[in-house]
């Protein structure tokens, strides 16, 4: 540090504290006090939260069930549900057991204090109560209990603890008699059954493209795929551990990582007659280039096999059909895009060969839906599902009933689009059915014959509800249980605030979450700190009620703490989606601007003036860019393990954003590139061992700021990798308090 630094940081820390009283209105001083309890909050709230969910522990004839409740006052309670009457009752009498037992042992027990493990239902209408590795049975009719020396663990009578049944194994049907096809010297090999010496098939196999040896034989055993494979290009990545535990000397890493742009391993089929012993050649223009190509499948007849195509660049998916007779080749299905289609997050593939047809997921109509194809004639039967919402996942599909049951998002009017609720449907579209109901995000569980379910549905806001429903339509049964959180709210815990506001254009809904400190005064002013991730691979605003976020120790030091999914992320629309097409810079900043500036308007105690920003891996590329192209607006920011350049990323996830071939779209998005923009206050930090985002990316986006003569911080950890240490995470919390507070930070003793 310099004279003149160390001169002007000894002038703020005594102009910080002629200010203090200023400070300490504008949202604290980040006092020792503030640390240690940001420090103990993981503890001081852990525990704290009772009858959040529901195990149930179902009877052999699956329409009752027990569960335990864990209960505030330490104590333990056991309740049994009728789901045929929709009655919920204690199993027991818990105070007649109590004294039952205290009487039998001698030792003092209440129905608070009783710490029984398990139960089960005996024949006749005992029950059996495990706790501390004494078995006793009780009986309700005469409030009596009676030791018994069988061991816990025993036979159980509820159908969630009972062994299932051994099924006879069925006889293998003997396989058709087939040659034996192999690879060698990267050629293929065939020997027919009698044959002392195998014969080859091929000879145009090379070391650059070699036959594999895997092959797919029809069903007549009369024909068989095989692959060939051109081999990607061998780029190392090279990490020097400076620091090893077991030499003084640094040690060298490296291992295969490709990136965007460059040659990849591509597979071609080749179709071979093994009657005739030769190949039939294929007309390849529907899959020239492939990304992926893989689940090969013959149709029964062995007429035809398919197989999924996904072309590099990610603009163009298919099933590809080849008449096995011909080598002709058709598009069973056919997708195409201008943008990309996320074939890691949504691609849904199901394969009725039963009636010729297949269930595809499609964003085709601007939504994630779902689709009903004619195999044989590569025609759409029907849209399954539509509507302004998506399918978030398929869950089951009974083919004999022609239905599919599935997890979707947005499906209720005037609740959060990112809510899970589910939902069933037939595949002619009709018999649309919603399962859940609560204005929350659900999380369901069948009974062991699909009959009931229970639902478990809360918001941020909202401790979690246990409902029992009907899984036919899904009519309510009875309530389980409420959560109680009386005991974390005398915490000093506070609800985080979900709270919506309109995106870039004015009419698009944006959601996110506030979070306040446990101190919490609405007189005060507070700085504004985003943990941001803006990863286009899903949505990332909590929505499920939660006791410990990783950003709440944080708050503690005295800001207000925001989330939020501005477009260009996923489980929206399309055109939500696609904002992030080429142009991963972006990272949705002008609708989290605009939803941080809504906010304060509704929540006065937020200070926009002074904002922060933080985020790692791809959070930390866009924490960076939030004071590289918004410094008006982010004044300070934190980047962790950041992809600073996608270029200099792996392959797939970067390729899949922001497309092939590389082009100067990407060097548009590259923080390095903008580095000469920068006006706040940033921290870099980085793993000298990540071995998920190269580091490399941290050091060019330095070099560059070092290039443009900027101010920054930065923080390299020996041996660190690409997940958070509490050293970094330590003086993350420091910078923001140091330049958001404008106070040292006390986080040491």
């Amino acid at each position: 540090m310099t004279v003149v630094s160390s001169r002007l940081r000894t002038r703020a820390m005594v102009l910080a504290s002629v200010l203090g009283i200023v400070v300490g209105l504008a949202g604290g001083q980040a006092t020792r006090s503030d640390y240690r309890r940001a420090a103990s909050l993981k503890v001081l709230t852990a525990g704290k939260v009772f009858k959040s969910s529901v195990a149930p522990h179902w009877f052999a004839d699956n329409t009752r069930f027990w569960h335990r409740n864990d209960l505030r006052d330490g104590g333990r309670e056991f309740i049994v549900v009728d789901a045929i009457k929709g009655v919920r009752e204690r199993a027991f009498d818990h105070e007649k057991a109590a004294a039952a037992l205290s009487k039998a042992t001698g030792r003092k027990h209440t129905a608070a204090s009783l710490q029984i493990e398990r139960i089960e239902f005996l024949k006749g209408g005992a029950i059996r109560l495990d706790f501390k590795g004494e078995s006793w049975e009780y009986s309700p009719k005469t409030a009596r209990v009676t030791r018994v020396n069988r061991a816990p663990g025993g036979k159980n009578r509820s159908a969630a603890n009972r062994g299932a049944k051994k099924r006879p194994r069925q006889k293998a049907e003997k396989p058709y008699a087939r040659p034996t096809v192999f690879a060698r010297d990267r050629n293929l090999y065939i020997r027919t059954k009698g044959d002392d010496e195998a014969r080859a098939l091929t000879r145009d196999g090379t070391q650059a493209n070699p036959y594999t040896g895997h092959v797919a034989w029809s069903p007549d055993s009369k024909k068989f795929v095989a692959f060939r494979t051109t081999k990607a290009q061998k780029r190392l990545l090279h990490l020097i551990e400076s620091s090893p535990a077991d030499q003084l000397q640094p040690k060298l890493h490296s291992y295969t990582y490709l990136k965007p742009g460059d040659a990849i391993a591509a597979t071609q089929p080749h179709l071979f007659d093994a009657v005739a012993g030769k190949e039939i050649p294929l007309d390849r223009k529907l899959f020239s280039n492939p990304y992926q190509l893989n689940s090969l499948r013959w149709s029964r007849d062995s007429k035809e096999f398919t197989f999924y195509y996904n072309q590099r660049g990610h603009q163009v998916v298919r099933i590809v059909g080849v008449d096995a007779k011909t080598g002709r080749t058709r598009a069973v299905i056919n997708e195409e895009t201008k943008t990309f289609f996320d074939y890691a997050n949504k691609q849904y593939v199901n394969y009725l060969d039963e009636t010729g047809e297949i269930i595809w997921a499609s964003e085709r109509d601007g939504w994630n839906h779902l689709y009903l194809y004619d195999a044989r004639t590569g025609k759409v039967k029907n849209q399954i599902t539509k509507g302004p919402w998506v399918i978030r996942r398929v869950m089951r599909v009974d083919r004999k009933e022609r239905r599919i049951w599935f997890r979707a998002g947005g499906i209720r009017p005037g609740q959060d689009p990112y809510y899970i609720h589910y939902g069933r449907v037939n595949f002619d579209g009709s018999g649309l059915t919603l399962l859940t109901e609560g204005d929350g995000t659900h999380e369901i569980k069948y009974s062991p014959n699909r009959r009931f379910f229970i639902d478990a549905w809360s918001r941020v806001d909202a401790p979690p509800v246990t409902e029992l429903r009907r899984a036919s339509d899904g009519k309510l049964i009875c309530p389980l249980e409420t959560a109680d959180i009386s005991a974390l709210l005398e915490t000093g815990w506070k609800t985080p605030i979900p709270f919506s506001a309109k995106g870039r254009d004015g009419k698009t809904d944006i959601y996110g979450v506030i979070i306040r400190p446990t101190n919490f005064d609405p007189k005060k002013k507070y700085p504004v700190i985003e943990n941001i991730y803006a990863g286009p691979q899903g949505s990332y605003t909590p929505k499920r009620f939660t006791v410990w976020h990783k950003a709440w120790p944080v708050a503690e030091l005295g800001f207000i703490i925001v989330q939020i999914d501005g477009m260009g992320t996923s489980n929206r629309s399309k055109a939500f989606h696609d904002v992030c097409a080429k142009n991963l810079a972006d990272a949705g900043f002008p609708d989290r601007i605009a939803w941080i500036k809504a906010a304060a308007e509704k929540y006065p105690w937020m200070d926009i003036t002074r904002v922060g920003v933080f985020g790692r891996s791809a959070g930390g590329q866009n924490a960076a860019r939030g004071v590289l192209d918004y410094p008006d607006f982010y004044k300070v920011a934190v980047a962790y393990a950041g992809c600073h350049d996608n270029r200099m990323d792996k392959i797939w996830w970067n390729e899949l954003w922001m497309g092939w071939p590389v082009g100067p779209h990407y060097a548009a998005s590259s923080n390095a590139t903008v580095a000469h923009k920068l006006r706040g206050k940033l921290m870099l930090i980085v793993g000298e061992l990540d071995r998920n985002v190269d580091p490399s990316s941290t050091m060019q986006l330095a070099g560059a700021l070092i290039k443009a003569d900027k101010d920054f911080d930065m923080l390299v950890i020996p041996g660190g990798g690409h997940g958070a240490h509490p050293y970094a995470t330590r003086r993350r919390r420091d910078f923001f308090v140091r330049h958001l507070l404008g106070v040292e930070p006390r986080s040491r003793p």
